[in-house]
């Protein structure tokens, strides 16, 4: 295999001649080796890194830091990889030392030979375009990883807000589907009073549409870029009005709402708005596996359980007992939020190790958040397509749960007082009778005109008070 020779102040290395990659990406390639994920496998980051060095080439180029001609190729280039035509050439690890380092110097250098390859040079001929001294012109990795980082994220949190609005939909649909089904509510897993499935299956729905806005929020925040601030925030190596100029063009070419902050040096170490985003991926999770609890309760037994709904059968559910069906979809969403609550802990940690005017672990930042966008947009979908259009209700059975319950002596208060109601729970519970036959056949302390009005459908899923 032909190679070609590279160096930079540590030596001198042998780098193959069909890679675009160069020195700095192999030392990573070497270096780091902790998830066995790649950049490439988060190709929204590439592309976002790509938009990153085209803004940066335009405003550089329109304030004459920047030759025009090489300008032309890099940005020509950038767009070969904003259309992912080069993703393989991404190889290094999403975690690693350096604050990003390594995977702005991939950019760099990605973008550097494709454009020398355009001129007509060969790859590693980077007197003719540098990595550095032009593709990287203006910036350090310490505006452009974390622009690039705050792109990538708005992208994928638009197809994550899209899937979970799916999946709130979908229930919003059962809960209109299920509007007849009478059964009974429970507190503290105990019968508590009636209420409609239907009403049941759209709470779930209005607890997720929340979250719909608290995505909005947290792309919000991420939308502050820090470009321009270059290794601490002073600018250092920028040229006056760099700032606003790049963050006009990058706003144009990704058809995002990128603002500038209005102070770099805070921006560039201050890591909240991860914080913030975690929170709400964390708070997402934690009402997706509360509502996936519910779904397992619900479908529980068949025979022995509470079995009010049925989930679609995946799989057969045991290796030992025939018959066997378990609700693994449900199972599945609660693990991924398990682990979407852990990975909150790491963003908080690597949030407040920042030191003095740079925090250097926003790469784990990165791998926690694109994993937990990622594993969060797998499990709504999967939840949606595999478990919720699928579900149908027991509607029999759970109206016969209800008129045998004790619960529905709650609704006697008002007419028989809270002491004779506990008396006919004490002793329904006690004889099995069912409350109807005690309130109105032995004890006639209720007409059975009064009980008819009371035990309607409508009555008991939107209680009108009555004495």
């Amino acid at each position: 295999m032909a190679k070609r020779i590279e160096h930079d102040f540590l030596g001198e290395k042998e780098i193959p001649q069909d890679v675009y990659y160069g020195i700095q990406t192999l030392r990573a390639i070497e270096n780091f080796h902790i998830t066995g994920i790649q950049l490439k496998e988060e190709p929204i980051f590439v592309q976002a890194l790509g938009y990153v060095k085209k803004g940066a080439a335009m405003a550089n180029r329109d304030l004459g830091v920047l030759d025009k001609n090489i300008a032309a190729y890099i940005i020509k280039a950038c767009d070969r990889v904003i259309a992912g035509e080069f993703n393989d050439q991404f190889p290094s690890d999403l975690i690693q030392g350096g604050a990003g380092t390594s995977v702005n110097m991939n950019a760099n250098e990605v973008i550097a030979n494709v454009a020398l390859e355009m001129m007509g040079k060969e790859k590693g001929q980077y007197e003719f375009c540098h990595p550095n001294n032009h593709v990287n012109c203006s910036q350090s990795t310490n505006d452009a990883y974390p622009t690039a980082f705050r792109i990538a994220l708005i992208n994928k949190l638009t197809g994550y807000k899209a899937t979970l609005g799916e999946l709130a939909d979908a229930f919003g649909a059962k809960g209109e589907e299920f509007k007849d089904v009478l059964k009974m509510g429970r507190t503290q897993l105990q019968d508590a009073v009636p209420m409609s499935m239907g009403d049941e299956f759209k709470a779930f729905a209005t607890n997720l549409n929340e979250e719909l806005a608290r995505v909005e929020e947290s792309k919000r925040l991420i939308s502050e870029i820090n470009m321009g601030a270059t290794a601490i925030g002073t600018g250092v190596n920028a040229p006056e009005s760099y700032s606003l100029l790049v963050t006009k063009y990058l706003a144009e070419i990704t058809g995002l709402d990128l603002v500038l902050a209005r102070d770099l040096i805070e921006a560039t170490y201050d890591a909240g708005a991860y914080v913030q985003l975690s929170g709400v991926l964390k708070r997402t999770a934690v009402k997706v596996s509360k509502i996936c609890n519910d779904l397992r309760l619900l479908s529980s037994g068949p025979r022995a359980g509470l079995n009010e709904i049925n989930l679609p059968s995946m799989q057969p559910g045991s290796s030992i007992m025939p018959g066997k069906v378990n609700p693994v979809i449900p199972e599945l969403v609660n693990q991924t939020a398990f682990y979407v609550i852990g990975a909150d802990l790491t963003v908080t940690m690597a949030a407040e190790a920042g030191q003095l005017q740079l925090n250097v672990m926003e790469p784990v930042l990165a791998f926690a958040l694109f994993t937990s966008i990622t594993y969060m947009n797998n499990a709504c979908k999967t939840l949606k397509d595999k478990c919720v259009v699928g579900i149908t209700a027991n509607a029999e059975h759970t109206k016969s749960m209800v008129m045998q319950s004790i619960g529905i002596v709650t609704q006697l208060n008002p007419i028989i007082g809270y002491e004779k109601c506990s008396a006919i729970a004490r002793e329904a519970l006690q004889t099995g009778k069912s409350v109807h036959d005690l309130a109105v056949k032995e004890k006639k302390w209720v007409t059975q005109e009064k009980w008819d009005e009371i035990y309607t459908f409508d009555n008991l899923i939107r209680p009108k008070f009555i004495q």
